[in-house]
């Protein structure tokens, strides 16, 4: 029963993850430390060093990966997400043609995109608000935002701030 419990308050945090421009993702703000974010999801499936030292959390059931960054006392700075719960302005962005997004993207601002091919995937990258739209064969597989550097040259940190 206790098991159960625990399960359907995880299965409901996964539902509608939304993605907040230049903060986050769901309870995620960039600028949390490890012991946040295990305090809201519990311990990661995967806890590993990237080639640049960084600490990576990765989440299965979440289906996403956080990065720690080392040279910023290993607080969050990018997220990689390919879950189909993620929802930007209301609306899912996961399997959906990169046509039909840039589409319903266009009426919110966001229509200033630097597409990069490599191989059978294109990346759609927004800097304004520094996300990328990874597709393959013109469907959105994957996900990615990362914390916004501000005027001074220094990541805009949005945990603790008021």
């Amino acid at each position: 029963m206790h098991f159960a419990k625990n399960f359907a308050n995880f299965a409901t945090k996964l539902k509608n993850m939304k993605i907040n421009l230049k903060n986050g993702i769901d309870k995620l703000l960039f600028g949390m430390k490890q012991n946040d974010v295990t305090a809201i999801y519990g311990k990661p499936d995967r806890n590993y060093k990237d080639e640049d030292n960084n600490v990576i959390f990765a989440y299965n059931a979440l289906k996403m990966r956080l990065t720690f960054y080392v040279e910023e006392d290993l607080k969050l700075g990018y997220i990689v997400a390919s879950s189909p719960d993620l929802e930007l302005f209301g609306t899912t962005i996961i399997n959906k043609k990169i046509t039909d997004v840039k589409k319903e993207l266009a009426p919110k601002g966001l229509i200033k995109f630097t597409q990069e091919e490599f191989d059978t995937f294109e990346n759609y990258f927004n800097e304004e608000n520094w996300i990328i739209f990874q597709t393959e064969f013109d469907e959105v597989v994957k996900f990615e935002i990362g914390a916004i550097i501000n005027q001074k040259d220094e990541f805009d940190w949005k945990f603790g701030k008021k």
